[in-house]
């Protein structure tokens, strides 16, 4: 990247012109590349153009800024992308942040004050992808667009199967009503997400550090809520910013998601580097998985960043594994076995790679672990990244 903020700003049919030139910084560290009215063109110029952030100014609300917005962000997630707004309509705000953009400006501003809000969004983006120059972890997104497939189940057994393997794993329950990652692990929520994003003051991973719920294993797991109507708390720019500081310093981040495709999903999704789609083997959730794998190839993310598990794969319920092909394109990564040690380890809070570390569950979700590790040591070695991270002693 050039010394100089190459910014490229587009501008909907209807927004006041005027208005935004008036409010265009003059530092000498921002380059405006080019003013371009209507979204079509602007998309064009923005492929052709080398940008490094992007200013969308708008009347109101607007659903084709915020089309725009989003595929921006899909095409270059690193690209940090700012809002010029005439106003601000009800539900606007929150809708620009899920669609990916880093602030949002009510018009009429200063030139300084634009000025500082892109410097902050360059800052932020730069932390949060480079992290200092700290490499990022994976972070995983176990998604189950139905519930009662497995997900709580899968996301506790993984990240225990990857503790084992010498791995630092934090867990985020993402089910900000109703999480039960708790219980799977047997944790009492001391602290939640709630008080995290209620404790004020700057985030930061030492900060994070006193908001774990610590496993026997060593996950580590930043709780939900325990109170439903806790979850509004948490937002999605909070998100964005706990999964940056969570990824610096951890080797594995493990999210456990709701059912569904609420906008916290989608944020998490769109944080993530790989996702874990969980489905069972009857017809109702064969479906929803197809539906949820489709949503995801329309989001623009790669399917070889997804990993398939299909529970109770050996059910006798008329659907054999070639059906299962045939509905969902694809053929399952891992297969979990029914094994009624599983409800009893969800009862007792202890994971089934503990409890029955040789049974056919267990060893699947192992699989399922080694799949991850391998995609991550063959995505090049990790030796000499710098790591934050408490020591020991």
């Amino acid at each position: 990247m050039s010394a100089r903020i190459r910014t490229l700003v587009v501008l909907d049919a209807d927004v006041d012109r005027a208005a935004v030139e008036a409010a265009l910084p003059v530092d000498v560290d921002i380059e405006v590349v080019g003013v371009v009215e209507g979204f079509e063109e602007s998309w064009s110029t923005l492929q052709e153009t080398p940008t490094d952030l992007v200013v969308v100014a708008c009347a109101g609300y607007s659903e084709r800024a915020l089309f725009f917005v989003e595929g921006a962000v899909r095409q270059h997630a690193d690209r940090p992308i700012v809002v010029l707004c005439g106003g601000s309509p009800n539900g606007f705000v929150q809708r620009v942040f899920e669609a990916g953009a880093d602030d949002i400006l009510t018009l009429p501003q200063t030139p300084t004050e634009v000025t500082f809000a892109l410097h902050k969004a360059m800052a932020r983006r730069r932390g949060s992808t480079a992290a200092g120059n700290v490499a990022l972890s994976p972070m995983i997104c176990v998604l189950g667009p139905k519930g009662g497939t497995g997900k709580t189940l899968t996301t506790a057994n993984l990240a225990v199967a990857l503790a084992e393997r010498g791995k630092r794993v934090a867990v985020v329950d993402l089910d900000l009503q109703f999480g039960d990652v708790g219980l799977s692990l047997g944790l009492t929520p001391e602290k939640t997400l709630y008080d995290l994003a209620k404790s004020g003051g700057s985030l930061d991973a030492e900060k994070l550090e006193g908001y774990f719920a610590v496993h026997s294993s060593g996950v580590r797991v930043l709780m939900a809520p325990t109170r439903p109507d806790h979850a509004g708390a948490v937002t999605i720019e909070f998100l964005r910013d706990v999964y940056a500081l969570l990824r610096a310093s951890n080797d594995y981040v493990v999210v456990d998601t709701p059912p569904g495709f609420t906008a916290e999903v989608i944020a998490s999704i769109d944080s993530s580097s790989q996702v874990c789609m969980v489905g069972m083997l009857d017809a109702l959730s064969l479906k929803n998985t197809k539906l949820g794998l489709e949503t995801l190839e329309l989001m623009g993310y790669d399917r070889e960043r997804i990993r398939l598990v299909l529970n109770r794969a050996d059910s006798r319920v008329g659907i054999t594994r070639d059906d299962v092909v045939a509905v969902l394109g694809r053929r399952p990564d891992v297969t979990v076995p029914s094994d009624r040690d599983i409800p009893r380890s969800v009862n007792e809070g202890t994971p089934i790679v503990l409890t029955k570390s040789r049974s056919d569950a267990a060893k699947a979700y192992r699989v399922l672990a080694s799949h991850y590790e391998q995609r991550e040591n063959g995505s090049g070695s990790r030796s000499g990244r710098r790591r934050f991270r408490r020591r020991k002693g």
